[in-house]
């Protein structure tokens, strides 16, 4: 099989590339990013892409699954605007090249509580996402909704205060379905996802994800 990862150098996507290239069952995996990556490997072929220029790189997205994990903070984009391009226009773009590729399968990473009909902007953006890929209406979709992500050497502090006080409610059995969930498990649920073949669409959240992962 051969894999289309965005999002490589994010928390995620740095896990979910070190299975794919671990696992026998892909012969090769094509990652996009804007700059070039340290990683090397056999099997690894690297596109430093213009994530806007869509006509210099839609032609390469063939293969047999796509995996979409790139996103952004609003601090570290600077602004709504910018945060809207790289997670909801560039997820997107390479939904629609894939799709008219004919790649069969897409699995996307999504957020815990997204919602088209939110009255917040980053839940509304993930829910838009959500229903503008369904509609591409590839043969095989999974779309997993994780809680709060435990990430190795995190420099988000607004999130791991939410994960200290929500790991400090699972201690007296609340929240349990929104249980922390560290980048390397939802990374395991993510592989397993693509090689399901079942057809249609499949979502997947909170403790389903740790289950589905296998653990």
């Amino acid at each position: 099989m051969k894999a289309l990862l965005i999002g490589a150098t994010g928390a995620t996507g740095k896990d979910l590339l070190h299975l794919l290239l671990a696992d026998d069952t892909f012969s090769r995996v094509d990652v996009f990013v804007r700059r070039s990556l340290s990683v090397q490997h056999e099997k690894l072929h690297v596109h430093v892409i213009d994530f806007d220029a869509v006509e210099q790189w839609q032609e390469l997205v063939t293969g047999d699954v796509l995996f979409c994990s790139l996103g952004t903070t609003l601090k570290v984009a600077g602004s709504k605007e910018a945060q809207w391009k790289i997670d909801y226009d560039y997820q997107y773009n390479f939904a629609k090249a894939a799709r008219a590729n004919n790649v069969p399968k897409l699995v996307l990473v999504s957020a815990a509580l997204a919602s088209a009909t939110s009255i917040f902007f980053y839940n509304k953006m993930k829910g838009q996402l959500e229903e503008a890929i369904q509609a591409l209406d590839f043969p095989r979709l999974s779309i997993f909704n994780p809680p709060a992500l435990i990430r190795k050497d995190s420099d988000r502090p607004g999130e791991a205060l939410a994960i200290k006080i929500t790991k400090w409610f699972n201690k007296i059995g609340l929240l349990t379905k929104q249980r922390p969930l560290p980048t390397e498990i939802l990374a395991q649920a993510l592989l397993h996802a693509s090689l399901n073949q079942n057809e249609g669409f499949h979502r997947y959240a909170g403790e389903e994800i740790w289950k589905y992962a296998g653990k």
